[in-house]
């Protein structure tokens, strides 16, 4: 499928209407249920759910949805496509219930297993994150002015790590340790990628269970910044390779080329 410009902020208006949707029920007194996996699920869950698929099957009718919210498909339907958008409506469920404002809408393409477009917008302070492959990542502001952004250098000295607000843990605290200490920058949801993208922070660990959904989008992102989504072996994250939508435990890392396998051998 051709990525151009028109589509690129066709995707980042419908992550709007879906922050839209989003911010209605924000505010109100909503129920919380429970998923089969025990993770929460809210009415804004839904409402983003309903107003993303409606809107992409409409743009691209030939082109499969996958979201989080989504009855679930067996691989061996899965297999089969070639490209299909990957939907995480509401990235962040926890924290919408906390009121910290740290949640995000994702939509991203995937094609031959790899992110191609990823969009994420941020309900609260209206900001939007989007890259497509081989055209650099970007940053919208809640003025609508558009900005490139890029990863940062890391240097020894001083290391800035995104840290999960509600999924920390105990590996996480021993990478912390090996590090010899470094400024820990807590927040939910996919803002941990969008840091490393934007060039405030020099990695996010993952030690914990995540899926496909919640780290496309960014992925797409933090790739064209300049970085990478690897897993514990530096290996690429990729999308629709088997029957589980689990991701592998992994990195987001600002500079490729700095050394971060000296701090994890006795961690894995």
């Amino acid at each position: 499928m051709e990525i151009n410009q028109k589509l690129i902020e066709e995707i980042c208006q419908i992550a709007s209407q879906a922050a839209s949707r989003i911010l209605e029920i924000y505010d109100t007194d909503f129920a919380i249920e429970s998923k089969e996996d025990r993770s929460p699920l809210t009415a804004a869950d839904l409402a983003a759910h309903n107003t993303i698929c409606k809107a992409l099957t409409e743009l691209t009718p030939e082109i499969p949805v996958l979201s989080e919210e989504s009855a679930e498909l067996p691989y061996s339907e899965r297999r089969q496509w070639s490209a299909y958008w990957l939907v995480d409506p509401l990235d962040g469920t926890r924290e919408f219930i906390k009121h910290n404002g740290e949640f995000t809408v994702n939509i991203a393409l995937i094609e031959d297993h790899q992110a191609r477009l990823g969009v994420i917008f941020v309900p609260v302070s209206g900001v939007c994150y989007y890259a497509a492959k081989s055209s650099g990542a970007f940053k919208i502001n809640a003025d609508g002015i558009t900005e490139s952004i890029k990863v940062k250098k890391s240097g020894i000295n001083k290391i800035i790590l995104a840290g999960s607000r509600s999924h920390g843990g105990e590996k996480q605290q021993a990478f912390i340790k090996r590090l010899g200490g470094a400024e820990i920058i807590a927040i939910g949801s996919s803002l941990k990628f969008c840091l490393v993208a934007e060039g405030k922070v020099d990695i996010y660990p993952r030690f914990g269970l995540t899926s496909e959904w919640d780290t496309a989008a960014a992925q797409c992102i933090v790739e064209e910044a300049g970085g990478c989504v690897v897993d514990m072996d530096f290996n690429p994250i990729d999308y629709n390779t088997k029957e589980s939508l689990l991701n592998p435990e992994f990195l987001v890392i600002a500079d490729p080329s700095f050394n971060w396998r000296q701090y994890l051998d006795e961690i894995k």
